[in-house]
C-alpha cells in the first residue's frame, strides 16, 4: 500500500500542465508532407509504436503493473503483487532514439535502440517502418537453483520491424513481426529462437482520448508451455502535456521479451492486470 501511496502522489507532478510539454506533443504538424500523430504514445500497449523521442529529449516513464485481479480481495485485486519498470529514453536524433531501464520483474535489466527506417507520407510512401532492437538481462536467475548457470544464460534478444500505417484521421494500424531469442529457456521442447507476429492499433475517440489494444502470435510455443499469447487493450489519455496510458492485460511482464515469451494470464479465467504508464519529457 505504501508504494501504491508514493506513486499516487507522484501523479500530479507528471500530469500537470506545462506549456513547453504540450507543445512538444502538439509538435505533430505536417511537415514535408509527412503523416503525423499516428500514434501518441511511444507504446500501444505493449507493444512499441512506431513514434520516436525529438532529437534532445529525455523522456523519464514509470511503468506500473499489478497483480492479476483474479485472486480478488485477497490480495486486493493485484495490490500485493505489483512490479514496476523504470525507463529513460533518449533522442539522438528524430530519428534514432536509445533506452536503459530496470524492472522488478526477474529484476531484469535492459537497453535498446529504435530508429526510422521510412516514413508515410501524402502523396508518397504509404507506410512508417522503425526497426527496434532490445537486449535484457535476467538477474533473479540463481545458481543454487540452475547449476552451472552462467552469465550468458541471463540474456535475451529481442528484434522487431514494427510497420504502420495512419488509415484515416482517427485509425492507426501497426504490424510488428518480432524474433525473441532466449539463451535460456524454461521447456525442455522451446526453440531458443522464437517468431512473434504482433498486431495492434489505435482508434481516436476524442480530441485526447483513444482506445489501444494489441495482440502477438506466437508461432512456435512449447507444446508444454502453460505461457499465452499476449492480448492487451488500454487507453492513451493526453493531460496537459502528457500521454497517461491505462490498460489491461495477461501479461505482466514489461520488456519485450516478457510479455511476448511469459504472458501467463488467461483472459477467459478473468486472469489478468491492470497497469499504466506515467511519462515526463525533459528538453535538453
Amino acid at each position: 500500500m505504501q508504494k501504491l501511496l508514493s506513486l499516487l502522489f507522484l501523479v500530479p507532478y507528471f500530469i500537470v500542465a506545462q506549456d513547453d510539454l504540450l507543445n512538444e506533443l502538439e509538435s505533430d504538424v505536417q511537415e514535408d508532407n509527412y503523416v503525423t500523430s499516428t500514434f501518441k504514445g511511444l507504446k500501444i500497449v505493449n507493444f512499441e509504436s512506431t513514434k520516436l523521442v525529438n532529437k534532445r529529449n529525455l523522456f523519464f516513464i514509470v511503468a506500473h503493473r499489478f497483480g492479476s485481479v483474479e485472486n480478488g480481495i485477497d490480495d486486493f485485486f493485484g495490490l500485493d503483487q505489483a512490479v514496476t519498470q523504470l525507463k529513460f529514453i533518449y533522442g539522438i536524433t528524430d530519428g534514432v532514439n536509445i533506452g536503459i531501464a530496470r524492472s522488478s520483474f526477474q529484476k531484469t535489466y535492459g537497453g535498446h535502440i529504435k530508429y526510422r527506417i521510412v516514413r508515410q507520407k501524402k502523396g508518397g510512401f504509404p507506410l512508417t517502418i522503425v526497426g527496434y532492437n532490445l537486449i535484457t538481462i535476467n538477474t533473479a536467475l540463481e545458481k543454487d537453483v540452475l547449476p552451472g548457470l552462467t552469465f550468458n544464460n541471463r540474456v535475451s534478444y529481442t528484434s522487431q520491424i514494427l510497420i504502420s500505417r495512419k488509415i484515416s484521421k482517427n485509425f492507426s494500424l501497426e504490424f510488428a513481426p518480432s524474433y525473441l531469442h532466449e539463451n535460456f529457456v524454461r521447456f525442455d521442447d522451446q526453440d531458443n529462437s522464437q517468431f512473434i507476429a504482433g498486431i495492434g492499433g489505435r482508434y481516436k475517440l476524442t480530441k485526447r482520448f483513444s482506445l489501444n489494444m494489441d495482440y502477438g502470435y506466437h508461432f512456435n510455443r512449447s507444446t508444454t508451455s502453460t505461457f499465452k499469447n499476449p492480448l492487451s487493450v488500454g487507453f492513451d489519455i493526453e493531460t496537459g502535456g502528457h500521454i497517461f496510458q491505462v490498460h489491461f492485460t495477461n501479461a505482466q511482464p514489461m520488456f519485450e521479451n516478457g510479455f511476448l515469451g511469459q504472458a501467463s494470464g488467461d483472459w477467459g479465467d478473468g486472469d489478468f492486470f491492470f497497469g499504466f504508464n506515467l511519462s515526463r519529457v525533459f528538453d535538453l
